[in-house]
């Protein structure tokens, strides 16, 4: 088995998305969401902030992580079986158990073909090879983990298959799948298969048109498997300034503190369209106007925003936007 990524290295390369692991300086933990470059990683924590660190100032946590190099197998083979599946390829898109803003790929080939597979995302015209090997008939293997809190920032994805059979079965035509993942993806039901331990997204792979099933946000978006959490109302007024989001806010670096920020801002706005609100306040503050500008771009660009203005200058100033959504 062979695993490729691009932003690997010798500095990193002991480090996989989705692995388990504790800061080293800090009383910290969660998974491994992105490969930065080639010394820093990503880590989300329980409560779905990601925070960027060296590789060096992170351990990992045995037991604990979800990614595992070893197929899951039954066992059956194209040669040993009565009957030859021919049809049954999934990309399985699961929750983390633990921390269920982060979501795991997994490949299914449930059918009696061996795959030969590839793996790779694109930004604008950029390509990156993030996984590649070969998948055994009636097993399944994890390629990849995203936080859906980033799900805006995602790369395109793109995945080629080529399938064997030592028997003698008519030759297959390649298997090609690209995806640009939006929120309605991530909000139809979930669905149980017998070669992973969890309900997953499914998209099969082997119909003619993958299809995703979407249904409304609220259903299971941002919500653990083994239960239906209840969104909690916003408040009217959302103050974003650092020091009323974390306690720690002192030893937050500069980057950290926006993608706090902005982590916050996701979660209160998704909450306000379950909730059918009209408008919501966001309270950025003045400053520099990066924060501002990067709520501007989020709300300039989604579906589900009317529009939105300075919110009350007299109280304010032009620290504060009032978001309208449409119900």
């Amino acid at each position: 088995m062979s695993h490729f990524s691009g932003s690997q290295n010798p500095q990193n390369m002991k480090y996989k998305l989705g692995e388990f692991v504790r800061f080293v300086n800090e009383r910290r933990e969660g998974y491994i969401t992105r490969i930065i470059d080639e010394s820093t990683i990503a880590v989300t924590d329980d409560d779905g902030f990601e925070i960027p660190v060296l590789a060096n100032q992170v351990t990992y946590v045995h037991g604990k992580s979800e990614v595992s190099d070893d197929l899951k197998s039954e066992n059956l083979s194209d040669q040993n079986a009565a009957q030859f599946d021919s049809k049954g390829i999934f990309l399985a898109l699961s929750p983390d158990k633990r921390s269920p803003s982060v979501v795991h790929f997994q490949l299914i080939n449930s059918s009696s073909w061996q795959l030969l597979f590839t793996l790779n995302s694109q930004k604008k015209n950029q390509f990156k090879g993030e996984y590649a090997g070969v998948l055994k008939s009636h097993s399944a293997i994890q390629v990849y983990s995203g936080s859906l809190n980033e799900l805006d920032l995602w790369p395109e994805f793109h995945i080629q298959m080529l399938l064997y059979s030592q028997g003698n079965e008519e030759m297959q035509n390649p298997i090609g799948f690209s995806e640009k993942f939006k929120a309605k993806d991530f909000s139809g039901a979930k669905k149980q298969h017998k070669l992973i331990e969890q309900a997953a997204w499914m998209i099969q792979l082997d119909s003619q048109e993958p299809i995703i099933d979407p249904e409304k946000l609220k259903e299971s978006f941002f919500r653990p498997a083994a239960a239906i959490i209840e969104i909690e109302k916003p408040a009217k007024e959302i103050d974003l300034h650092i020091e009323k989001l974390r306690d720690d806010y002192q030893f937050l670096s500069s980057s950290e503190i926006l993608d706090i920020q902005i982590n916050y801002f996701r979660k209160s706005l998704d909450a306000a369209i379950v909730h059918k609100l009209p408008s919501l306040i966001f309270i950025h503050g003045s400053g520099n106007g990066i924060l501002r500008n990067e709520i501007y771009k989020i709300i300039s660009k989604h579906t589900q925003v009317k529009t939105f203005m300075d919110a009350h200058k007299e109280k304010f100033g032009y620290g504060a936007t009032e978001v309208f959504i449409k119900v």
